[in-house]
């Protein structure tokens, strides 16, 4: 087919990552418009003359997500399932109850209507509950804001063709027609992050292996794989901006955090500590503008501030405390638009802002602003946030929390303010979810599950606009938007990398989706019942690294060198080596 074709040519040309991605992105937009042709032998000509009005952002609609479409002839044998073993229930009841022969007959099948009539009532309330809290919250979704045809026609003039790109890019109908285009497999443990570079040409890998990879991921080859010299799992690898792709920061269970040297060549010349956190370090932030500063955050509640141009990179720049307590941390995020804001999340239920010109820690901890739901202020169950991050230009900050919802707030509101919209239906239980906007101006909130799914809701509305299962092995953790182009990729227990692009010939369905939804809800409610607090994270590493120990030690490539380690940092000797020599593998 000539679409498949023009997805070939992206893949396999040699022209600029700019052309490439410019071709990736017509390729899309005229597989779309041949798709949407009445007929499809007309040609895409005969289409562009006849129906240059019909409208491929709303995709005929059939994406638009409803409490009672999508998913409820595929739920039927569920539902079947499910009453047999109810069914079940009451003839084991019906046995076990005392008999006092053929006189209680009749007080005997009374009884059993009786229960069979309040188990009914009973699971019709739990039904409606159920429809009455995912139908919470919700708008309507607004018209389309992109047209495939009038928008090509524009750019062929040179009318508004500088937006081409995003406007094609934040677009719901290419949304809906996200599907799998491909798999990296090259990782032996489960791939923790992900990260395109500035031009969306590489994609660097991390994982349980210890190892980073960096991707050609257009041609889905592996060009640089090296040991990133952490001593556990490998949480993220990020390249510095207009570094030319030649740093690498990383964090890790470890507490570490390391740098790699790249060079032009395809090699990883060294990697070095800069900096020990006392426990694991989840997360970095990268300052947009700089090519050698970033922050890191880890569950000693830390915050440093790192700058490779200094003889000492590492400055502490706030402890996070709720009083006299300290937060550990797993997330971390600057601000885009105000580069010296950045806010922290981890393990209580407030997002914090801080203002690195002026942390106080003697005035309300150093905190300028900290929003939390206003329903988990008081909330007696433990409630983390494993992740949140700014939106494009600043002004909203997205929170994820476990075993709850997702939320987003105005990062310009005053101290304390609720959220302006809540996110629901997946499951964050398992691990350290992620969470991420999508699209160039942050239209969708998108999100793995415990579930295995990856979720995309519409940012408004916040009603679901597709459903994709993303992981055999349970669940997705990663999500990385493209930079410039359509697509994604994600990553969770299963140990390749997995890339989307909306080349799939209709629009979701959103097949299976309320039934997986009320799954969730009722999983997470039952544990909520049943779970007190969880395992203590310091303590399930203490023990991993007692096991690691009592292994040989795996340093024979590893040459110390002179530490770029804080005063401030740990120096305990399972910090691993300050300076390890890599060769690309």
């Amino acid at each position: 087919m000539a679409e498949a074709d023009g997805k070939s040519t992206v893949l396999n040309g040699k022209g600029s990552a700019r052309e490439n991605n410019l071709l990736f992105i017509l390729a899309i937009i005229m597989r779309a418009v041949i798709l949407l042709t009445p007929d499809n032998q007309t040609t895409c000509l005969v289409f562009l003359e006849g129906e240059e009005e019909d409208d491929t952002d709303s995709m005929d609609g059939s994406g638009l997500y409803t409490l009672t479409e999508d998913g409820d002839r595929e739920s039927e044998s569920g539902k079947e399932r499910g009453r047999d073993k109810d069914d079940g229930k009451r003839a084991a009841r019906k046995r076990n109850r005392p008999s006092g022969g053929t006189n209680h007959s009749s007080s005997s099948d009374e009884d059993d209507d009786e229960d069979e009539e309040e188990e009914q009532k009973d699971d019709e309330d739990d039904d409606e509950a159920m429809e009455a809290w995912l139908g919470a919250e919700l708008r309507d979704l607004r018209g389309p804001v992109w047209q495939a045809v009038p928008s090509l026609r524009s750019r062929e003039i040179g009318k508004d063709s500088h937006q081409f790109v995003r406007r094609v890019c934040g677009a719901r109908g290419l949304v809906q027609r996200l599907e799998l285009q491909g798999r990296l497999d090259r990782h032996t443990g489960c791939v923790n992050t992900l990260h395109f570079n500035p031009s969306g040409t590489r994609l660097a890998s991390g994982s349980d292996d210890l190892r980073v990879v960096i991707w050609d991921w257009a041609i889905r080859r592996a060009e640089l794989e090296f040991d990133s010299g952490h001593k556990s799992n490998v949480f993220q690898a990020k390249f510095l901006p207009h570094s030319g792709d030649s740093t690498l920061a990383m964090c890790a269970r470890d507490g570490q955090i390391r740098v790699a040297e790249l060079s032009a060549t395809q090699r990883c010349k060294n990697t070095k500590r800069v900096a020990q956190h006392k426990g694991a370090a989840h997360k970095l932030a990268l300052e947009p503008d700089s090519p050698c500063s970033f922050l890191s955050a880890g569950e000693d509640a830390v915050v440093f501030g790192i700058d490779l141009r200094l003889d000492r990179p590492a400055n502490k720049l706030v402890i996070v405390k709720e009083g006299d307590k300290k937060v550990g941390l797993y997330t971390i995020f600057v601000n885009p638009a105000k580069t010296h804001h950045f806010a922290v999340g981890g393990k209580d239920q407030y997002v914090r802002i801080y203002d690195q010109r002026k942390i106080n820690e003697n005035d309300n901890n150093g905190v300028l602003k900290k929003f939390c739901p206003s329903h988990l202020v008081s909330s007696e169950s433990k409630t983390n946030i494993t992740c949140l991050v700014y939106s494009h230009d600043g002004t909203e900050l997205l929170a994820s929390y476990n075993d709850e919802d997702i939320y987003l707030f105005d990062s310009n509101h005053s101290d304390g303010a609720d959220y302006r919209r809540r996110y629901k239906g997946h499951r964050n239980n398992a691990t350290v979810k992620g969470v991420n906007f999508y699209g160039p101006c942050s239209e969708f909130v998108v999100s793995g599950s415990d579930c295995g799914h990856i979720y995309l809701w519409d940012k408004y509305s916040a009603r679901i606009v597709q459903f994709m299962e993303g992981d055999k092995g349970g669940v997705v953790n990663c999500l990385e938007p493209h930079p410039h182009l359509p697509g994604m990729a994600t990553s969770g227990l299963d140990h390749d990398i997995k890339l989307w692009a909306p080349t799939a010939e209709s629009p979701t369905t959103l097949k299976g989706l309320k039934e997986v939804m009320k799954k969730n809800k009722r999983e997470r409610d039952e544990d909520s019942v049943r779970h007190g607090d969880q395992y203590d994270t310091q303590l399930l590493w203490f023990l991993m690294r007692h096991m690691r120990n009592r292994r040989s030690p795996r340093g024979a490539e590893a040459d110390t060198d002179e530490s770029w380690t804080s005063p401030d940092s740990s120096d305990e000797e399972e910090g691993g080596p300050d300076h390890v020599q890599c060769m690309s593998s």
